[in-house]
């Protein structure tokens, strides 16, 4: 297989792009948690590019899912779907870049869109229903799940799937459940087809799942190390997920056989139909990979991302339980210490490295590199005055501010939880997604949960909402 390069970067949004749509040979359409969507169109002077066609701004809040309509008497340039965190669903009419349909019903997030062959809409929410939309309104709905239902699939041939926050997927005729698909150990967030085999699923238990559609489970894709967002399938056998440990993963039967990383965690990741890869990245860059050389970018840009990555990567790197970028230089060493035996750790290239002072000899004696433990990335820090094993950058994914949630691994996680809830003025749901949140970022994976709590909204298990953000 020949290796994706980087083939484009699209620029616009303001904030993480959370949705891809491929939109037949119209374009590609993105949404964003800057309440937009935008539509992209080949520039008609260089064909391998895309240029910025059309802005749709109604959502209140972030976009997540989109669906296309393909051209029509009705819509001539096609139309978009988008879903929204403000819990409405929104038709646009292309060529007019205007809404064509508001569809109202949703108590929560609209999570998975999907339109059938009738041109009916279909719609999953945090509100555990699915919803099926004619003209506007909701002709038919039902609870899917007694939990959050994180995306809905409908296949050409009429199975209609849905993936839940209580680990399971399922098979669907109109609002009875012909099967239930169990297998993850978490969240399913995220279903597309395999056509010719079944179907995908990406889960936050870090794997990726190959389902015959009578529920056999086919394969199981292991390689991520954090929670898989997305997954899609082309026609040439290969399949891409994007994930949260930053990394597109490119699959062939089963086995990873590249993996590309980028700057921020990935949400959605789309084929086109000539086989390149579109991602949707945190960083609020749109990527285009492409396996051909007559689409690779220029040698300048490719190494200017190299330098993002390894700037990135850099400005996250701990030594000893400290931020690298935040240790002196070298040049520290020119200053005398202040008593025998005091210890320095300097800034060396990417490494840090321990002096101690000999006042004997009025030198630094180098001890050696210093480097982590198991989990020890991010501690250390200061906040409000108190200095903490961890303070992490929590993204509840409403569109509010970054938040600091501190912790010690001495404490209880489910007692840190229900203060910071409180102290945020969070909902108490919340709960256990923040006990998640904690324990996985801690590194904290033995500890024993408690039993008598469980989440209504998601089931007890999942960080929904939650996101750890680079500072």
């Amino acid at each position: 297989m020949a290796e994706y390069r980087l083939g484009l970067q699209l620029h616009g949004h303001t904030d993480d792009v959370r949705g891809i749509c491929v939109c037949g040979d119209a374009g590609i359409a993105t949404s964003s948690r800057d309440r937009t969507v935008k539509f992209w169109t080949r520039n008609p002077e260089k064909e391998s590019e895309y240029v910025l066609s059309k802005t749709l701004a109604g959502h209140s809040s972030f976009v997540g899912p989109l669906a296309w309509i393909p051209p029509s008497d009705r819509f001539p340039e096609g139309g978009i779907v988008s879903g929204g965190m403000d819990t409405f669903v929104f038709l646009w009419d292309l060529q007019k870049g205007e809404v064509a349909e508001t569809m109202k019903g949703h108590s929560s997030q609209v999570t998975g869109l999907a339109v059938d062959t009738n041109g009916d809409i279909i719609s999953s929410s945090m509100d555990c229903t699915v919803r099926r939309w004619r003209n506007g309104n909701a002709i038919e709905v039902w609870e899917a799940h007694k939990v959050a239902v994180q995306t809905v699939l409908k296949l050409p041939t009429g199975e209609l799937f849905t993936g839940s926050s209580d680990s399971t997927i399922k098979l669907w005729k109109g609002r009875t459940c012909l099967q239930t698909f169990s297998g993850h150990a978490d969240t399913v967030r995220f279903l597309a087809s395999m056509p010719g085999l079944g179907i995908l699923s990406a889960s936050h238990d870090s794997t990726v799942k190959l389902w015959a559609l009578s529920g056999q489970p086919l394969l199981d894709m292991i390689g991520h190390s954090s929670l898989v967002y997305s997954v899609d399938a082309h026609s040439s056998g290969l399949i891409a997920s994007g994930s949260e440990d930053r990394s597109l993963k490119i699959w062939k039967d089963g086995v990873c056989v590249q993996s590309i990383e980028h700057p921020g965690c990935i949400w959605d990741a789309k084929f086109l139909g000539n086989g390149d890869i579109v991602t949707a990245c945190s960083d609020g860059t749109t990527r285009i990979w492409t396996a051909d050389s007559n689409r690779f970018c220029s040698d300048e840009e490719i190494a200017a991302y190299t330098d993002l990555i390894s700037q990135y990567t850099l400005s996250r790197k701990t030594v000893g339980g400290l931020k690298l970028m935040d240790l002196p230089g070298v040049e520290a060493l020119q200053v005398p210490g202040n008593s025998d035996g005091q210890t320095l750790i300097v800034r060396e290239g990417d490494n840090g490295v321990a002096y101690s002072w000999n006042s004997a000899e009025l030198k630094w004696d180098k001890i050696g590199e210093v480097v982590d433990g198991p989990g020890e990335a991010a501690q250390g820090q200061v906040h409000d005055g108190v200095r903490y094993d961890f303070v992490f950058n929590v993204d509840i994914g409403d569109g509010e501010p970054i938040r600091k949630l501190p912790y010690n691994r001495s404490d209880d996680p489910y007692t840190v939880a229900d203060k910071w809830l409180l102290k945020e003025n969070l909902p108490l749901t919340y709960r256990q997604q923040v006990v998640e949140f904690i324990l996985q970022n801690s590194g904290q994976n033995n500890f024993v949960p408690d039993p008598s709590f469980r989440d209504p909204y998601t089931g007890g298990k999942h960080a929904v909402f939650l996101c750890q953000n680079p500072d």
